[in-house]
């Protein structure tokens, strides 16, 4: 181990930790009663804070782990990077001036942040050291569980502390607005959640759907219902009287559970066999119609709420329309290549990335503010879908970068090839999975990409050598078939 590497990664973690141990005087003369936020402006010490962080856990990170899946040999090169700029972010936020801030989530939830933070990079730099022999066998087992878990979380923690910032800084939900400020930006970050794992299925999910053994209904249905469940009896304060929002949102919840167990049901034949349905499409659609009606007090927040539901109902009914009449019940386009998609299918992905951005957007101090500097509904509409197409460029260029280092297209054959989405009788979804030709490297790239990577002892043997799933797939078997009677 070169000696540049220890002393970087000993000034990484002392940086983290002597982050982690300063000390952050919050000063809080300046704001006025019953306020979160002193009027001062945001000076220009906190705008480089938010740039920096949100460009460290917004992009370096999640780009960062797709590399760490495939094992490339830029992701120790780009996590630093992300270090980096967060522990030099970290520093910022505790050194502006301007704008004062009471105690806050933001602030307390960094401390969480940052411990992840630091985790991961002790284990990153305990797996570099390649510390094999004696207990070190099984701890480095451990570490590498560990270090891909926490890899996988941090997007998503990521996400929330963005959030929470975003709310720090404009001094919303606060008193009597919490309530309605976590409906919104949790059911909107559902939406947005829910938008990327319908495109991860879409683009380099079908094999693994393949292997559950379910359909992709059986998951979302199950999903509905228990969320289901939970609105159903934490809408209303229990012990008032019942207004009538409380009726609407307790409602919603009592049909989500229902159509979510009635999706469960509906999605196997009598046989066992995974089939598609249509219930968690409905369940969309019936959520964007009743948010479209949801009674507002100022006109903007009226057309921002109705345009959501819209959005909404429009994200159901093209799902509706993709099972149906696009996909025919199958799982993928192509029978033969499960990679395959319809320009129709990324309708529903984006659709409910705009609808989740425009939920978050629609709280009511939001709506207050923009009513005030007299902001058309139009303008700030337009400012959300714009940023919905950017996530969703970002998502699909995260699963491209994935696809193309786990299934490099060799020109001749196709990475995910699919004997048939049929059985022999015709019926959908009864098809077996040929052989993931090109899913595997050879055996002699993996070794070279892994001392790159100087990660040699995270490869398993089942990953090394040809499965037999691959050696008697029916493709394979067809093969030799040919070959016999020529």
């Amino acid at each position: 181990m070169s000696t540049l590497f220890r002393f970087t990664s000993i000034a990484l973690l002392s940086a983290l930790l002597a982050g982690l141990a300063a000390a952050h005087e919050h000063h809080d003369d300046k704001i006025p009663e019953g306020e979160g936020i002193s009027p001062d402006p945001i000076d220009t010490i906190l705008w480089i804070h938010i740039l920096m962080q949100t460009l460290a856990f917004g992009l370096v990170f999640p780009t960062g782990m797709v590399l760490g899946i495939v094992r490339s040999r830029w992701h120790v090169p780009l996590q630093t990077t992300g270090v980096v700029l967060s522990i030099a972010g970290y520093f910022l936020g505790h050194a502006h001036k301007g704008r004062q801030f009471k105690h806050n989530i933001h602030a307390t939830f960094a401390t969480s942040l940052s411990v992840m933070l630091a985790a991961q990079v002790v284990f990153g730099i305990y797996l570099k050291l390649h510390l094999e022999k004696g207990i070190h066998f099984r701890l480095r087992r451990w570490s590498v569980v560990a270090h891909g878990i926490i890899g996988k979380l941090l997007p998503v923690v990521s996400w929330v502390q963005m959030l929470f910032g975003a709310i720090t800084a404009m001094g919303y939900c606060r008193r009597d607005h919490l309530g309605q400020c976590l409906a919104h930006f949790i059911m909107g970050s559902a939406f947005i959640g829910y938008g990327i794992v319908l495109t991860i299925l879409l683009l380099v999910g079908q094999v693994w759907l393949r292997r559950t053994g379910r359909s992709q209904e059986f998951f979302d249905s199950l999903l509905i219902a228990a969320w289901g469940c939970v609105n159903t009896f934490t809408e209303h304060r229990w012990g008032e009287a019942w207004s009538n929002t409380d009726f609407q949102h307790t409602s919603m919840g009592i049909v989500w559970w229902c159509a979510g167990l009635l999706g469960v049901w509906l999605s196997r034949t009598r046989d066992g066999r995974p089939k598609r349905n249509l219930m968690p499409a409905i369940v969309i659609f019936l959520t964007g119609w009743a948010m479209s009606s949801h009674p507002q007090h100022l006109m903007i927040s009226t057309a921002v709420h109705k345009t959501f539901g819209y959005t909404l109902m429009a994200a159901g009914l093209t799902r509706i329309i993709e099972i149906s009449f696009v996909l025919r019940d199958r799982n993928a386009i192509d029978t033969r290549h499960a990679e395959e998609s319809n320009s129709f299918q990324f309708l529903t992905p984006f659709l409910l990335y705009a609808s989740g951005f425009l939920f978050m957007g629609a709280t009511e101090e939001q709506m207050a503010l923009l009513s005030n500097l007299e902001v058309s509904h139009v303008s700030y509409i337009l400012i959300l879908y714009s940023i919905s197409f950017l996530l969703f460029l970002f998502v699909c260029m995260l699963l491209n970068l994935y696809a193309n280092h786990a299934w490099p297209v060799n020109g001749t054959q196709n990475p995910i090839a699919l004997r048939s989405d049929n059985g022999p009788n015709g019926v959908p979804g009864d098809g077996i999975a040929g052989g993931l030709e090109g899913h595997a490297r050879k055996r002699d790239q993996r070794i070279k990409d892994a001392e790159e990577f100087e990660l040699e002892g995270l490869i398993s043997d089942e990953e090394e050598e040809p499965s037999k799933d691959s050696l008697d797939s029916p493709v394979s078997m067809e093969g030799r078939k040919e070959t016999h009677h020529i």
